[in-house]
Protein backbone atom coordinates (compact mmCIF):
# COMPACT_ATOMS: atom_id res chain seq x y z
CA UNK A 1 0.00 0.00 0.00
CA UNK A 2 2.87 2.38 0.82
CA UNK A 3 4.58 1.61 -2.48
CA UNK A 4 1.42 2.38 -4.40
CA UNK A 5 1.13 5.85 -2.73
CA UNK A 6 4.76 6.64 -3.58
CA UNK A 7 4.08 5.84 -7.19
CA UNK A 8 1.20 8.28 -7.27
CA UNK A 9 3.43 11.01 -5.80
CA UNK A 10 5.98 10.56 -8.62
CA UNK A 11 3.17 10.70 -11.10
CA UNK A 12 2.17 14.14 -9.93
CA UNK A 13 5.70 15.46 -10.22
CA UNK A 14 6.98 13.87 -13.45
CA UNK A 15 3.99 13.90 -15.74
CA UNK A 16 2.71 11.77 -18.57
CA UNK A 17 5.92 9.78 -19.22
CA UNK A 18 5.62 8.11 -15.84
CA UNK A 19 1.96 7.49 -16.47
CA UNK A 20 2.98 5.45 -19.50
CA UNK A 21 5.36 3.36 -17.39
CA UNK A 22 2.73 2.98 -14.69
CA UNK A 23 0.22 1.61 -17.17
CA UNK A 24 2.72 -1.07 -18.16
CA UNK A 25 3.89 -1.99 -14.70
CA UNK A 26 0.60 -1.90 -12.80
CA UNK A 27 -1.00 -4.83 -14.66
CA UNK A 28 2.17 -6.86 -14.15
CA UNK A 29 2.00 -6.30 -10.42
CA UNK A 30 -1.66 -7.19 -10.32
CA UNK A 31 -1.21 -10.32 -12.39
CA UNK A 32 1.53 -11.56 -10.13
CA UNK A 33 -0.53 -11.03 -7.01
CA UNK A 34 -3.88 -12.35 -8.33
CA UNK A 35 -4.61 -16.08 -7.82
CA UNK A 36 -4.60 -18.35 -10.92
CA UNK A 37 -8.01 -18.93 -12.50
CA UNK A 38 -9.18 -22.54 -12.04
CA UNK A 39 -9.23 -24.64 -15.20
CA UNK A 40 -12.65 -25.34 -16.61
CA UNK A 41 -13.84 -28.84 -15.71
CA UNK A 42 -16.43 -31.03 -17.35
CA UNK A 43 -19.43 -31.45 -15.02
CA UNK A 44 -20.17 -34.97 -13.86
CA UNK A 45 -23.15 -36.60 -15.57
CA UNK A 46 -26.53 -36.53 -13.87
CA UNK A 47 -28.09 -40.00 -14.07
CA UNK A 48 -31.40 -39.14 -12.40
CA UNK A 49 -33.37 -38.74 -15.63
CA UNK A 50 -31.81 -41.87 -17.13
CA UNK A 51 -32.77 -43.98 -14.13
CA UNK A 52 -36.32 -42.66 -14.01
CA UNK A 53 -36.83 -43.38 -17.71
CA UNK A 54 -35.53 -46.95 -17.59
CA UNK A 55 -35.97 -48.50 -14.17
CA UNK A 56 -39.49 -49.66 -14.97
CA UNK A 57 -38.13 -51.85 -17.79
CA UNK A 58 -35.67 -53.66 -15.48
CA UNK A 59 -37.06 -56.79 -13.82
CA UNK A 60 -36.00 -59.01 -10.97
CA UNK A 61 -35.86 -62.69 -11.95
CA UNK A 62 -36.27 -65.58 -9.53
CA UNK A 63 -36.05 -69.18 -10.66
CA UNK A 64 -36.98 -72.41 -8.91
CA UNK A 65 -35.01 -75.57 -9.47
CA UNK A 66 -35.75 -79.09 -8.28
CA UNK A 67 -33.01 -80.88 -6.31
CA UNK A 68 -32.63 -83.59 -8.95
CA UNK A 69 -31.72 -80.99 -11.56
CA UNK A 70 -29.45 -79.13 -9.18
CA UNK A 71 -27.32 -82.22 -8.73
CA UNK A 72 -27.12 -82.82 -12.46
CA UNK A 73 -26.47 -79.20 -13.43
CA UNK A 74 -23.17 -77.45 -12.90
CA UNK A 75 -23.01 -74.90 -10.12
CA UNK A 76 -24.49 -71.65 -11.43
CA UNK A 77 -22.16 -69.33 -9.58
CA UNK A 78 -18.96 -70.39 -11.36
CA UNK A 79 -18.30 -70.60 -15.11
CA UNK A 80 -16.59 -73.70 -16.45
CA UNK A 81 -13.25 -72.42 -17.66
CA UNK A 82 -10.88 -74.70 -19.60
CA UNK A 83 -8.03 -76.30 -17.72
CA UNK A 84 -7.66 -77.22 -14.07
CA UNK A 85 -4.73 -74.82 -13.62
CA UNK A 86 -6.30 -71.84 -15.37
CA UNK A 87 -5.35 -68.79 -13.24
CA UNK A 88 -8.73 -67.17 -13.88
CA UNK A 89 -10.67 -70.13 -12.51
CA UNK A 90 -10.81 -68.75 -8.97
CA UNK A 91 -11.65 -65.24 -10.07
CA UNK A 92 -14.28 -65.18 -12.82
CA UNK A 93 -17.64 -65.64 -11.18
CA UNK A 94 -21.18 -65.12 -12.40
CA UNK A 95 -23.49 -62.55 -10.83
CA UNK A 96 -25.88 -65.29 -9.75
CA UNK A 97 -26.95 -65.57 -6.15
CA UNK A 98 -27.99 -68.99 -4.92
CA UNK A 99 -29.65 -69.22 -1.57
CA UNK A 100 -28.29 -71.88 0.80
CA UNK A 101 -29.69 -75.32 0.16
CA UNK A 102 -31.91 -76.51 2.97
CA UNK A 103 -31.87 -80.03 4.31
CA UNK A 104 -34.35 -82.41 2.81
CA UNK A 105 -35.91 -82.73 -0.59
CA UNK A 106 -36.55 -79.02 -1.22
CA UNK A 107 -36.42 -76.68 -4.14
CA UNK A 108 -34.05 -73.71 -4.19
CA UNK A 109 -34.65 -70.18 -5.45
CA UNK A 110 -32.09 -68.15 -7.34
CA UNK A 111 -32.04 -64.46 -8.11
CA UNK A 112 -30.92 -62.50 -11.13
CA UNK A 113 -31.85 -59.50 -13.26
CA UNK A 114 -33.24 -58.89 -16.72
CA UNK A 115 -34.81 -56.18 -18.87
CA UNK A 116 -37.80 -55.90 -21.19
CA UNK A 117 -36.82 -55.27 -24.82
CA UNK A 118 -40.29 -55.00 -26.37
CA UNK A 119 -43.76 -53.88 -25.16
CA UNK A 120 -45.15 -57.39 -25.76
CA UNK A 121 -43.01 -58.84 -22.98
CA UNK A 122 -39.75 -60.26 -24.36
CA UNK A 123 -36.99 -60.16 -21.75
CA UNK A 124 -33.21 -60.51 -22.05
CA UNK A 125 -31.12 -62.02 -19.28
CA UNK A 126 -28.16 -64.38 -18.86
CA UNK A 127 -28.28 -68.04 -19.80
CA UNK A 128 -26.95 -69.05 -16.38
CA UNK A 129 -29.88 -67.23 -14.75
CA UNK A 130 -32.49 -69.22 -16.69
CA UNK A 131 -30.63 -72.49 -17.14
CA UNK A 132 -32.34 -75.67 -15.87
CA UNK A 133 -35.07 -73.74 -14.07
CA UNK A 134 -38.41 -75.44 -13.44
CA UNK A 135 -40.17 -72.14 -12.85
CA UNK A 136 -39.19 -68.52 -13.54
CA UNK A 137 -40.92 -65.46 -12.10
CA UNK A 138 -40.29 -61.91 -13.35
CA UNK A 139 -41.09 -59.19 -10.82
CA UNK A 140 -41.85 -55.80 -12.38
CA UNK A 141 -41.03 -52.41 -10.91
CA UNK A 142 -44.57 -52.09 -9.49
CA UNK A 143 -44.03 -55.40 -7.61
CA UNK A 144 -46.36 -57.38 -9.88
CA UNK A 145 -45.10 -60.91 -10.53
CA UNK A 146 -45.57 -62.72 -13.82
CA UNK A 147 -44.52 -66.22 -14.87
CA UNK A 148 -41.88 -66.20 -17.59
CA UNK A 149 -41.48 -68.72 -20.39
CA UNK A 150 -38.00 -69.61 -21.67
CA UNK A 151 -37.90 -68.91 -25.41
CA UNK A 152 -34.30 -69.97 -25.86
CA UNK A 153 -30.92 -70.23 -24.15
CA UNK A 154 -27.49 -69.88 -25.76
CA UNK A 155 -24.73 -71.12 -23.48
CA UNK A 156 -21.83 -69.94 -25.67
CA UNK A 157 -22.79 -66.28 -25.34
CA UNK A 158 -24.59 -66.60 -21.99
CA UNK A 159 -27.77 -65.05 -23.42
CA UNK A 160 -31.33 -66.16 -22.65
CA UNK A 161 -34.66 -64.87 -23.96
CA UNK A 162 -37.76 -65.01 -21.76
CA UNK A 163 -41.39 -64.04 -22.44
CA UNK A 164 -44.06 -62.71 -20.10
CA UNK A 165 -47.64 -61.91 -20.98
CA UNK A 166 -48.60 -58.25 -21.27
CA UNK A 167 -49.26 -55.30 -23.56
CA UNK A 168 -47.66 -51.87 -23.62
CA UNK A 169 -45.01 -52.91 -21.12
CA UNK A 170 -42.15 -50.48 -20.49
CA UNK A 171 -39.19 -51.38 -22.71
CA UNK A 172 -35.60 -50.20 -23.02
CA UNK A 173 -34.04 -48.54 -26.06
CA UNK A 174 -31.34 -50.59 -27.80
CA UNK A 175 -28.07 -48.78 -28.48
CA UNK A 176 -24.99 -49.40 -30.63
CA UNK A 177 -22.38 -51.29 -28.63
CA UNK A 178 -19.91 -50.99 -31.52
CA UNK A 179 -19.81 -47.23 -30.95
CA UNK A 180 -18.69 -47.53 -27.31
CA UNK A 181 -15.36 -45.90 -26.48
CA UNK A 182 -13.01 -46.40 -23.56
CA UNK A 183 -13.64 -43.69 -20.97
CA UNK A 184 -17.34 -43.33 -21.80
CA UNK A 185 -19.76 -43.13 -18.87
CA UNK A 186 -22.09 -46.10 -18.36
CA UNK A 187 -24.75 -47.03 -15.81
CA UNK A 188 -26.04 -50.40 -14.62
CA UNK A 189 -29.41 -51.22 -13.05
CA UNK A 190 -29.95 -54.58 -11.37
CA UNK A 191 -30.75 -56.48 -8.20
CA UNK A 192 -27.47 -57.12 -6.37
CA UNK A 193 -28.09 -59.50 -3.45
CA UNK A 194 -31.81 -59.21 -4.23
CA UNK A 195 -31.88 -55.41 -3.68
CA UNK A 196 -34.07 -54.44 -6.61
CA UNK A 197 -33.47 -51.49 -8.94
CA UNK A 198 -30.02 -50.63 -7.68
CA UNK A 199 -28.20 -48.15 -9.96
CA UNK A 200 -24.40 -47.95 -10.18
CA UNK A 201 -22.20 -45.94 -12.52
CA UNK A 202 -18.70 -46.01 -13.95
CA UNK A 203 -16.77 -45.82 -17.19
CA UNK A 204 -15.92 -48.22 -20.00
CA UNK A 205 -12.50 -49.66 -19.15
CA UNK A 206 -11.97 -51.68 -22.34
CA UNK A 207 -13.87 -53.05 -25.33
CA UNK A 208 -13.48 -56.31 -27.21
CA UNK A 209 -12.06 -58.03 -24.14
CA UNK A 210 -11.44 -61.75 -24.65
CA UNK A 211 -12.03 -63.98 -21.61
CA UNK A 212 -11.34 -67.70 -21.11
CA UNK A 213 -15.06 -68.33 -20.64
CA UNK A 214 -16.27 -66.41 -23.70
CA UNK A 215 -14.80 -67.53 -27.03
CA UNK A 216 -17.64 -65.96 -29.00
CA UNK A 217 -18.07 -62.79 -26.91
CA UNK A 218 -15.99 -59.58 -27.21
CA UNK A 219 -16.81 -58.40 -23.69
CA UNK A 220 -17.25 -54.78 -22.60
CA UNK A 221 -15.13 -54.20 -19.50
CA UNK A 222 -16.16 -51.46 -17.06
CA UNK A 223 -15.60 -50.40 -13.48
CA UNK A 224 -19.33 -50.23 -12.76
CA UNK A 225 -19.99 -51.76 -9.33
CA UNK A 226 -21.95 -54.98 -9.81
CA UNK A 227 -22.46 -57.92 -7.49
CA UNK A 228 -24.26 -61.29 -7.33
CA UNK A 229 -27.86 -60.82 -8.40
CA UNK A 230 -27.03 -58.13 -11.00
CA UNK A 231 -26.39 -60.82 -13.60
CA UNK A 232 -28.53 -60.27 -16.68
CA UNK A 233 -29.18 -56.60 -15.95
CA UNK A 234 -28.71 -53.83 -18.53
CA UNK A 235 -25.71 -51.55 -19.05
CA UNK A 236 -26.75 -48.10 -20.33
CA UNK A 237 -24.89 -45.29 -22.08
CA UNK A 238 -25.60 -41.63 -21.29
CA UNK A 239 -28.30 -41.51 -23.98
CA UNK A 240 -30.32 -44.05 -22.01
CA UNK A 241 -29.67 -46.87 -24.52
CA UNK A 242 -28.74 -50.41 -23.53
CA UNK A 243 -25.26 -51.26 -24.76
CA UNK A 244 -24.63 -54.49 -22.86
CA UNK A 245 -25.86 -57.27 -20.56
CA UNK A 246 -23.92 -57.57 -17.30
CA UNK A 247 -22.54 -61.08 -17.22
CA UNK A 248 -19.30 -61.66 -15.31
CA UNK A 249 -17.03 -60.18 -12.67
CA UNK A 250 -13.36 -60.54 -11.76
CA UNK A 251 -13.17 -61.27 -8.07
CA UNK A 252 -11.21 -63.26 -5.52
CA UNK A 253 -14.09 -63.05 -3.03
CA UNK A 254 -17.19 -63.35 -5.23
CA UNK A 255 -17.92 -59.62 -4.76
CA UNK A 256 -17.13 -56.48 -6.72
CA UNK A 257 -13.42 -55.66 -7.15
CA UNK A 258 -13.49 -53.03 -9.88
CA UNK A 259 -13.74 -55.27 -12.96
CA UNK A 260 -17.04 -56.24 -14.54
CA UNK A 261 -17.84 -57.57 -17.99
CA UNK A 262 -20.91 -57.16 -20.18
CA UNK A 263 -22.08 -58.90 -23.36
CA UNK A 264 -22.33 -56.32 -26.20
CA UNK A 265 -25.99 -55.70 -27.00
CA UNK A 266 -25.38 -56.01 -30.76
CA UNK A 267 -24.28 -59.61 -30.28
CA UNK A 268 -27.10 -60.27 -27.80
CA UNK A 269 -29.73 -59.04 -30.27
CA UNK A 270 -28.29 -61.24 -33.04
CA UNK A 271 -28.60 -64.22 -30.70
CA UNK A 272 -32.09 -63.10 -29.62
CA UNK A 273 -33.37 -62.95 -33.19
CA UNK A 274 -32.27 -66.55 -33.81
CA UNK A 275 -33.66 -67.82 -30.51
CA UNK A 276 -37.02 -66.19 -31.20
CA UNK A 277 -37.13 -67.60 -34.73
CA UNK A 278 -35.91 -71.16 -34.18
CA UNK A 279 -35.15 -71.63 -30.47
CA UNK A 280 -31.46 -72.20 -31.18
CA UNK A 281 -28.40 -70.35 -32.50
CA UNK A 282 -26.63 -71.39 -35.70
CA UNK A 283 -22.92 -70.61 -35.94
CA UNK A 284 -20.39 -70.88 -38.69
CA UNK A 285 -17.63 -73.49 -38.53
CA UNK A 286 -14.31 -73.68 -40.38
CA UNK A 287 -12.73 -76.64 -38.56
CA UNK A 288 -9.41 -75.24 -37.36
CA UNK A 289 -7.78 -74.87 -33.96
CA UNK A 290 -5.99 -71.57 -33.56
CA UNK A 291 -3.08 -70.22 -31.59
CA UNK A 292 -1.95 -66.71 -30.69
CA UNK A 293 1.23 -65.39 -32.29
CA UNK A 294 3.87 -64.12 -29.86
CA UNK A 295 7.18 -62.42 -30.69
CA UNK A 296 9.15 -65.63 -31.16
CA UNK A 297 6.45 -67.24 -33.32
CA UNK A 298 6.23 -64.07 -35.40
CA UNK A 299 9.94 -64.40 -36.14
CA UNK A 300 9.64 -68.13 -36.78
CA UNK A 301 6.82 -67.60 -39.30
CA UNK A 302 8.43 -64.57 -40.95
CA UNK A 303 5.94 -61.99 -39.75
CA UNK A 304 6.95 -58.36 -39.26
CA UNK A 305 5.23 -58.32 -35.84
CA UNK A 306 2.92 -60.52 -33.72
CA UNK A 307 -0.42 -60.57 -35.55
CA UNK A 308 -2.88 -62.93 -37.18
CA UNK A 309 -4.20 -66.33 -36.15
CA UNK A 310 -1.87 -69.33 -36.38
CA UNK A 311 -3.45 -72.58 -37.58
CA UNK A 312 -2.30 -75.24 -35.11
CA UNK A 313 -4.65 -78.06 -36.14
CA UNK A 314 -7.07 -78.85 -38.96
CA UNK A 315 -9.99 -81.12 -38.18
CA UNK A 316 -10.67 -83.91 -40.67
CA UNK A 317 -13.58 -83.54 -43.11
CA UNK A 318 -13.85 -79.85 -42.27
CA UNK A 319 -14.26 -76.84 -44.58
CA UNK A 320 -10.66 -75.88 -43.81
CA UNK A 321 -9.37 -79.29 -44.89
CA UNK A 322 -11.38 -79.14 -48.11
CA UNK A 323 -10.20 -75.60 -48.88
CA UNK A 324 -6.53 -76.56 -48.67
CA UNK A 325 -5.49 -75.02 -45.37
CA UNK A 326 -2.27 -76.35 -43.88
CA UNK A 327 -0.99 -76.44 -40.33
CA UNK A 328 1.32 -73.46 -39.93
CA UNK A 329 -0.75 -71.08 -42.04
CA UNK A 330 -1.20 -67.65 -40.48
CA UNK A 331 -4.60 -66.09 -41.26
CA UNK A 332 -4.19 -62.30 -41.59
CA UNK A 333 -7.55 -61.32 -43.11
CA UNK A 334 -11.01 -62.86 -43.00
CA UNK A 335 -13.46 -61.65 -45.61
CA UNK A 336 -11.58 -58.36 -45.90
CA UNK A 337 -11.35 -57.76 -42.13
CA UNK A 338 -7.94 -57.62 -40.49
CA UNK A 339 -7.18 -60.37 -37.98
CA UNK A 340 -4.89 -58.76 -35.44
CA UNK A 341 -5.38 -61.40 -32.75
CA UNK A 342 -6.35 -65.06 -32.84
CA UNK A 343 -9.25 -64.40 -30.44
CA UNK A 344 -11.02 -62.34 -33.11
CA UNK A 345 -11.31 -65.12 -35.68
CA UNK A 346 -13.72 -67.51 -33.87
CA UNK A 347 -16.18 -64.63 -33.47
CA UNK A 348 -15.84 -63.69 -37.15
CA UNK A 349 -16.42 -67.27 -38.25
CA UNK A 350 -19.25 -67.78 -35.76
CA UNK A 351 -21.39 -64.94 -37.15
CA UNK A 352 -20.79 -65.91 -40.78
CA UNK A 353 -23.93 -67.37 -42.44
CA UNK A 354 -23.72 -71.10 -43.07
CA UNK A 355 -22.98 -71.79 -46.74
CA UNK A 356 -21.21 -68.51 -47.38
CA UNK A 357 -17.84 -68.66 -49.15
CA UNK A 358 -15.25 -66.43 -47.51
CA UNK A 359 -11.86 -65.36 -48.90
CA UNK A 360 -9.01 -65.35 -46.38
CA UNK A 361 -5.53 -63.84 -46.70
CA UNK A 362 -2.93 -66.30 -45.45
CA UNK A 363 0.83 -66.28 -44.94
CA UNK A 364 2.38 -69.68 -45.70
CA UNK A 365 6.13 -70.17 -45.35
CA UNK A 366 6.56 -66.43 -45.67
CA UNK A 367 4.55 -66.19 -48.90
CA UNK A 368 1.10 -64.54 -49.10
CA UNK A 369 -1.82 -66.40 -50.69
CA UNK A 370 -5.62 -66.35 -50.70
CA UNK A 371 -7.76 -69.30 -49.67
CA UNK A 372 -11.53 -69.49 -50.10
CA UNK A 373 -13.59 -71.72 -47.83
CA UNK A 374 -17.32 -72.37 -47.57
CA UNK A 375 -18.45 -72.03 -43.96
CA UNK A 376 -20.34 -75.01 -42.52
CA UNK A 377 -22.58 -75.23 -39.47
CA UNK A 378 -21.02 -75.71 -36.07
CA UNK A 379 -22.42 -78.90 -34.59
CA UNK A 380 -22.06 -80.32 -31.11
CA UNK A 381 -19.19 -82.60 -31.93
CA UNK A 382 -16.52 -84.43 -30.08
CA UNK A 383 -13.05 -83.27 -31.02
CA UNK A 384 -10.57 -85.95 -32.00
CA UNK A 385 -8.58 -87.26 -29.07
CA UNK A 386 -4.85 -87.66 -29.63
CA UNK A 387 -2.12 -88.94 -27.41
CA UNK A 388 1.41 -89.00 -29.09
CA UNK A 389 12.81 -96.55 -28.97
CA UNK A 390 13.96 -93.46 -26.86
CA UNK A 391 16.55 -90.94 -28.17
CA UNK A 392 18.25 -88.03 -26.43
CA UNK A 393 18.93 -84.75 -28.21
CA UNK A 394 21.80 -82.89 -26.52
CA UNK A 395 21.25 -79.63 -28.40
CA UNK A 396 17.65 -79.22 -27.23
CA UNK A 397 18.34 -81.08 -23.97
CA UNK A 398 15.36 -83.42 -24.21
CA UNK A 399 14.48 -87.08 -24.70
CA UNK A 400 11.97 -88.41 -27.25
CA UNK A 401 10.54 -91.81 -28.13
CA UNK A 402 8.63 -93.44 -30.97
CA UNK A 403 4.90 -93.86 -30.53
CA UNK A 404 3.40 -97.23 -29.81
CA UNK A 405 0.89 -98.78 -32.21
CA UNK A 406 -1.95 -97.98 -29.79
CA UNK A 407 -0.85 -94.38 -29.59
CA UNK A 408 -0.73 -94.10 -33.37
CA UNK A 409 -4.20 -95.61 -33.68
CA UNK A 410 -5.49 -93.03 -31.22
CA UNK A 411 -4.15 -90.28 -33.45
CA UNK A 412 -6.57 -91.30 -36.24
CA UNK A 413 -5.57 -89.54 -39.45
CA UNK A 414 -2.29 -88.21 -38.06
CA UNK A 415 0.20 -91.09 -38.27
CA UNK A 416 3.32 -89.00 -37.66
CA UNK A 417 4.75 -87.72 -34.42
CA UNK A 418 6.98 -88.70 -31.53
CA UNK A 419 6.52 -88.64 -27.78
CA UNK A 420 8.46 -86.30 -25.47
CA UNK A 421 9.53 -88.39 -22.48
CA UNK A 422 11.84 -85.96 -20.64
CA UNK A 423 12.74 -82.26 -20.79
CA UNK A 424 15.73 -80.83 -18.96
CA UNK A 425 16.83 -77.24 -18.56
CA UNK A 426 17.68 -75.82 -21.97
CA UNK A 427 16.15 -74.66 -25.28
CA UNK A 428 13.26 -77.17 -25.26
CA UNK A 429 12.21 -76.22 -21.72
CA UNK A 430 12.58 -72.51 -22.54
CA UNK A 431 10.23 -72.99 -25.49
CA UNK A 432 7.56 -74.45 -23.18
CA UNK A 433 7.84 -78.13 -24.14
CA UNK A 434 6.62 -80.68 -21.56
CA UNK A 435 6.85 -84.45 -21.11
CA UNK A 436 3.95 -86.28 -22.84
CA UNK A 437 3.80 -83.63 -25.56
CA UNK A 438 3.75 -85.11 -29.07
CA UNK A 439 6.01 -83.39 -31.61
CA UNK A 440 4.45 -83.34 -35.07
CA UNK A 441 6.77 -80.95 -36.93
CA UNK A 442 10.08 -79.23 -36.44
CA UNK A 443 10.94 -76.23 -38.63
CA UNK A 444 8.00 -77.19 -40.93
CA UNK A 445 9.36 -80.73 -41.43
CA UNK A 446 7.01 -83.62 -40.50
CA UNK A 447 8.40 -85.80 -37.71
CA UNK A 448 7.91 -89.56 -38.24
CA UNK A 449 10.40 -91.13 -35.85
CA UNK A 450 12.55 -90.26 -32.86
CA UNK A 451 15.78 -90.91 -34.77
CA UNK A 452 14.66 -88.66 -37.63
CA UNK A 453 13.84 -85.89 -35.14
CA UNK A 454 17.36 -86.00 -33.72
CA UNK A 455 18.79 -85.70 -37.23
CA UNK A 456 16.53 -82.76 -38.08
CA UNK A 457 17.51 -81.04 -34.84
CA UNK A 458 21.17 -81.13 -35.91
CA UNK A 459 20.40 -78.70 -38.74
CA UNK A 460 18.61 -76.09 -36.64
CA UNK A 461 20.16 -72.60 -36.92
CA UNK A 462 21.67 -70.96 -33.86
CA UNK A 463 20.12 -67.81 -32.39
CA UNK A 464 17.00 -68.01 -34.56
CA UNK A 465 13.45 -68.92 -33.51
CA UNK A 466 12.23 -72.11 -35.19
CA UNK A 467 8.60 -73.36 -35.10
CA UNK A 468 7.84 -76.63 -33.33
CA UNK A 469 4.34 -78.09 -33.84
CA UNK A 470 3.18 -79.99 -30.77
CA UNK A 471 0.09 -81.99 -29.83
CA UNK A 472 -0.79 -81.44 -26.16
CA UNK A 473 -3.70 -83.56 -24.92
CA UNK A 474 -6.45 -82.87 -27.50
CA UNK A 475 -5.09 -79.71 -29.10
CA UNK A 476 -2.19 -78.74 -31.32
CA UNK A 477 -0.06 -75.66 -30.77
CA UNK A 478 3.14 -74.09 -32.01
CA UNK A 479 6.16 -73.41 -29.82
CA UNK A 480 9.17 -71.36 -30.85
CA UNK A 481 12.46 -73.05 -29.96
CA UNK A 482 15.69 -71.08 -30.12
CA UNK A 483 19.19 -72.55 -29.88
CA UNK A 484 21.78 -70.34 -28.15
CA UNK A 485 24.18 -68.40 -30.36
CA UNK A 486 27.09 -70.28 -28.80
CA UNK A 487 27.36 -73.87 -27.58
Amino acid sequence: MIRFQETLFVLNRVGHRVVYALVLLFPLCCSAAAPARPAETQPLPDFRKLVKQNEAAVVNISSTQAPSKQNAARKPGLPELPGKENPYLEFFRRFFQERPELPGDRQTNSLGSGFIISPDGFILTNAHVARDADKIIARLSDQRERPAKVIGVDELTDVAVLKIEGDNLPAVKIGDSDALEVGEWVLAIGSPFGLEHTATQGIVSAVGRNLPSGTYVPFIQSDVAVNPGSSGGPLFNLRGEVVGINSQIYSSTGGYMGLSFAIPIKLAIQVTDQLKATGEVTRGWLGILLQAVNNDLAEAFQLDRPRGALVAQILPDSPAAGAGFKVGDVILRYGGELVEDSSQLPRMIGVTPVGKTVAMSVLRNGEPLEIKATIARLEAMEEPVATMDEHTDSRLNMTVADLSNDQRRNMAAEEQGILVTAVDEGPAANAGLYPDDIILQINHNPVKSASQFVELAKDLPKGKAVPLLVKRETESLYLAVRLPDKD
